[in-house]
């Protein structure tokens, strides 16, 4: 049965909720990487883990801020840190998260923008995007992880 116009699927605060609860996961497989296999470890001619989640902060923050406030600039690095220093950034960018959301009005969601000067849609598709490629990514962590032998957490706890 099709939805009356108008109607949402998903509230844009159970959005966030559900992207939060990813990111909660991808930040205990950052953490489950020994430091030192972080930025060097990979499998066939993928990026180490340490690169995709960076990739991640590059996109979730600044899509967000340029959602909110139409500036949309990002830094793209793939300089090799220490996993505390990634974590520090990801905890960052998550508390930044927080503080963007609500100044997007709802009515935003369903609107057609231009993010980062050449990604056009609908914001609500540009943030599943961001979120479909954090799920992806720790994907290949996980695939990562079990290579080096070590359990990654649970994929359906995101609490």
């Amino acid at each position: 049965m099709p939805t009356p116009a108008g109607a949402c699927f998903i509230s844009p605060d159970a959005l966030l909720a559900h992207w939060q609860g990813h990111r909660r996961l991808t930040r205990r497989v950052i953490e489950a990487f020994p430091d030192d296999q972080l930025f060097t470890f990979s499998v066939g001619s993928m990026r180490p883990f340490g690169a995709l989640a960076l990739e991640m902060l590059t996109m979730a923050a600044p899509m967000l801020r340029g959602a909110a406030a139409g500036t949309w600039e990002y830094t793209a690095s793939s300089e090799t840190r220490p996993k505390e220093e990634l974590l520090r950034l990801w905890d960052e960018a998550t508390e930044q998260i927080d503080a963007l959301w609500p100044q997007i009005p709802a009515a935003r969601f369903g609107e057609t923008m231009t993010a980062f000067g050449q990604y056009t849609g609908v914001l609500h598709d540009l943030l599943l995007y961001v979120i479909d490629n954090e799920v992806h990514h720790r994907g290949q962590g996980y695939v990562y992880l079990r290579a080096l032998g070590i359990e990654p957490p649970p994929f359906y706890e995101r609490q």
